[in-house]
């Protein structure tokens, strides 16, 4: 009887499922495999994978090289665009239901600020410094004008730039190193998330995990909307404006 009845509640959860994602702009069947690619193609998608480590880690950790968001921003839009067929193969294409992509999103980002608030903090503020605070969010309160121009900066450079290079470029990358099976993905996933926190290495330890830690939420939202692109750009904007406004407000203590 008990197992009946799971498999009942197992069977109404992947309808849910299935109906949600058929909603977000990229069918239930589209499949997260793919035709598998020569060995020449991987090699060139290692080195792309490596180059693109080495940029990240030689900003953000050495302070060697210049921002990596506009770097890779350019060769990763270049590499999608000729050996992947354009960005839209990726899900950065009109979803069928914009309703269900910003509920999608919207959910990615409460999960994320919220175990920020309440788990991540609380457990590296037992072992580490508090994380540092971006130049961005360090605006006077009820500074309108500045606020509005972090804003500004937030939705372009961050939730499209960085959602773009980290979840888009290098993620796929990796994929195709690990062979563009379903796991891979997962994998490619994780790996880009880790680099996603050394990306904001200026932050601290502390800071690196909370990174890593949106990076895992953003990149499982990506993969389980079934790769619909808008779904981390609009969760990543939402997360960074929620700050803008804490600061705006002077509720950030």
């Amino acid at each position: 009887m008990e197992k009946q009845v799971a498999t009942k509640h197992h069977l109404f959860i992947q309808a849910i499922l299935a109906y949600v994602i058929s909603h977000m702009g990229i069918p239930d069947t589209a499949p997260l495999t793919e035709s598998p690619l020569t060995a020449r193609q991987r090699s060139i998608s290692l080195a792309e994978l490596a180059f693109g480590t080495f940029i990240v880690l030689g900003h953000n950790v050495f302070r060697i090289v210049p921002n990596e968001v506009p770097i890779l921003f350019v060769i990763g839009w270049l590499s999608i665009h000729f050996r992947n067929g354009g960005w839209k193969t990726l899900g950065l294409k009109r979803p069928n239901s914009w309703k269900w992509t910003v509920i999608f999103a919207a959910a990615a980002a409460a999960i994320r600020i919220l175990m920020g608030e309440f788990v991540i903090e609380p457990i590296t503020a037992r072992f580490f410094h508090p994380a540092a605070v971006s130049s961005v969010l360090k605006n006077p309160t009820g500074d309108a004008k500045s606020a509005l121009l972090t804003l500004g900066l937030i939705w372009t450079f961050a939730a499209f730039g960085e959602e773009m290079v980290y979840r888009g470029y290098l993620l796929t990358r990796a994929a195709e190193v690990l062979g563009k099976s379903r796991a891979a993905y997962w994998a490619a996933m994780v790996f880009v998330s880790i680099l996603f926190g050394y990306g904001h290495f200026y932050k601290g330890p502390a800071g690196i995990i909370d990174s890593g830690c949106a990076g895992l939420i953003l990149g499982g939202a990506y993969l389980l909307s079934r790769r619909n692109f808008w779904v981390p750009i609009l969760a990543h904007g939402l997360i960074d404006t929620f700050a803008v406004v804490i600061v705006f407000m002077g509720w950030q203590n």
